[in-house]
């Protein structure tokens, strides 16, 4: 597998660690954040290929972070999580510019397919 670079943004300091934990173990790069202002002075500093942002967040919440990166880096996909049960912040962010949303708890497996499906979009969209 090609190592790929990922940010894991959540304020559940436990959740994003062990996530990415679970990512390294399978050799993707995996960079964390707990807050969405430092999250998004990441991405200006430290690039990654793709963010795996949490929706409910205090402060800076995720569709305000998403706001920001697909005004700033429209580039890199977004995948935005969400734990409340409820699915219209996901199509919200969806509208909005996310790559897709996913429900918590994920599967590492299902997070890494997806990762993979959203690193796909550069490459069809140079040919």
């Amino acid at each position: 597998m090609k190592q790929w670079k990922v940010l894991l943004i959540d304020d559940e300091d436990e959740f994003v660690t062990t996530l990415a934990e679970r990512l390294e173990l399978r050799g993707i790069h995996a960079l964390t954040e707990t807050d969405g202002q430092e999250a998004l002075a990441r991405i200006k500093t430290d690039k990654p290929q793709v963010v795996v942002l949490d929706i409910m967040m205090p402060g800076v919440n995720g569709l305000d972070v998403l706001r920001h990166i697909k005004r700033s880096h429209p580039g890199i996909p977004v995948i935005l999580l969400t734990g409340r049960g409820t699915t219209s912040e996901g199509v919200e962010g969806m509208r909005m510019g996310a790559f897709d949303f996913m429900m918590k708890p994920v599967k590492i497996e299902d997070l890494i397919s997806k990762l993979s499906d959203a690193l796909e979009i550069p490459k069809n969209q140079k040919k």
